[in-house]
């Protein structure tokens, strides 16, 4: 008898099962596929698009093995609308006082 050949085949998962896996917003899943940093989905037909469920996976293990770097906090007090501002070292000083 001749060998069989092994079908591999890939597993796919739609938006719906993508949600219960991360977490993410679709506007932010969509930016991330565009800047490279998620797998990208695919069409099925016009109107039906999935993802590569393994890639997905693969995604999810490389984020838990490298921590993400926090964002900075923006500094107030260059805001345009409302800064803050420094306190005053004679109201501060007046305020204790009394």
């Amino acid at each position: 008898m001749a060998p069989t050949a092994e079908i591999s085949t890939k597993r796919t998962i739609r938006r719906h099962q993508l949600r219960e896996m991360v977490p993410l917003a679709d506007s932010t899943i969509y930016e991330m596929e565009m800047r490279g940093e998620f797998p990208r989905r695919f069409a099925l037909s016009p109107r039906c698009v999935v993802w590569d469920l393994a890639e997905v996976e693969a995604w999810l293990a490389s984020r838990r093995s490298a921590p993400i770097a926090r964002a900075q906090s923006p500094d107030v007090r260059q805001r345009r609308s409302r800064p803050v501002r420094e306190p005053d070292p004679v109201q501060t000083a007046a305020s204790k006082a009394v």
